[in-house]
């Protein structure tokens, strides 16, 4: 697939005059090509739902969310995986983003990384990937060989796979069980993918790992009660928390949490079914975690 026939790599019509605009006037023109973004997510939306169940069924499995991209795809993945395990209180090693050329990659383009189709394989490899893993490739152009060769060996071993890119028909679209393409158009700046392609990137994310989270039991209602209490923010977030959930008082809060290492969804099912913190950590155990169904014990 030529670079210059993708999607993302035309010319804009709407921005031919960015260089001449006033400030407002340019901001004004981002904005407006932002505001098309969503729309074309919500045509992917049947797709994402699949890779949502197939992301909570990997991980209750025991398996894992990986996921794979090069430059600003890449970045994504990475910062899609690092923000779960503070919101949701999972292990960090259950959501892993990886970047072609490793960890430096992230604030150092590592040149010709994204090139090499065995790299992606070696880096896989160096999980000691499971079929019970979900490797999930992230590539705007939809070509990157990193991510080909990294989702091949994916499906080799058995694993559950998702690709997103913003170009239709995309050669890593062909390589996963489920293609995710939102195709957001010509970027305001030509080429430049860390715009448009970027955001709808980020918007599909929010929604894989946001969802599968709470297929899994890591949130009740719309509340993030697995979430770490692990600074002053974060330790009044979970009070206000056990607050909304239960009609308690601050105090009450406080002594519920205090009780269970501040653990928000033990102190909300302490308090809402008059358990001790033992106790409530017993039945929430016997409910796999999911707060609604230890409620609901009779």
């Amino acid at each position: 697939m030529d670079l210059g026939s993708l999607v993302s790599e035309t010319r804009n019509a709407d921005t031919l005059d960015l260089d001449s605009l006033s400030t407002l006037e340019m901001v004004s023109k981002f904005n407006q090509q932002d505001a098309t973004v969503a729309a074309a997510v919500s045509l992917t939306l049947p797709q994402v739902a699949k890779a949502v169940d197939a992301a909570a069924a990997a991980l209750s499995a025991g398996g894992r969310i990986i996921y794979m991209g090069a430059g600003t795809s890449g970045r994504l993945g990475v910062l899609d995986a690092s923000e779960c395990p503070p919101t949701f209180g999972v292990s960090h090693d259950l959501v892993i983003g990886l970047i072609a050329g490793g960890p430096g990659a992230m604030f150092k383009a590592v040149e010709g990384a994204e090139d090499d189709e065995q790299l992606g394989v070696s880096d896989l490899q160096g999980l000691a990937l499971s079929p019970d893993d979900m490797v999930i490739g992230l590539a705007a152009s939809g070509r990157t060989p990193y991510v080909i060769g990294a989702l091949r060996y994916a499906r080799q071993h058995g694993c559950r796979t998702a690709a997103i890119s913003c170009n239709p028909g995309s050669p890593i679209a062909r390589e996963a069980e489920i293609a995710i393409s939102p195709v957001v158009g010509p970027e305001a700046l030509t080429g430049s993918t860390r715009l448009k392609s970027g955001t709808a990137q980020k918007l599909v994310l929010n929604m894989i790992s946001t969802g599968a989270m709470v297929k899994i039991g890591k949130v009740w209602q719309n509340l993030m009660v697995d979430m770490k209490a692990t600074n002053i923010k974060l330790v009044d977030r979970a009070r206000r928390m056990v607050c909304e959930a239960t009609g308690c008082t601050p105090q009450q809060a406080d002594d519920a949490l205090g009780q269970v290492d501040y653990e928000a969804k033990t102190a909300i099912l302490m308090i809402l079914a008059d358990l001790p913190g033992s106790e409530a950590r017993e039945r929430l155990a016997r409910h796999g975690g999911f707060l609604r169904a230890a409620l609901n014990e009779r």
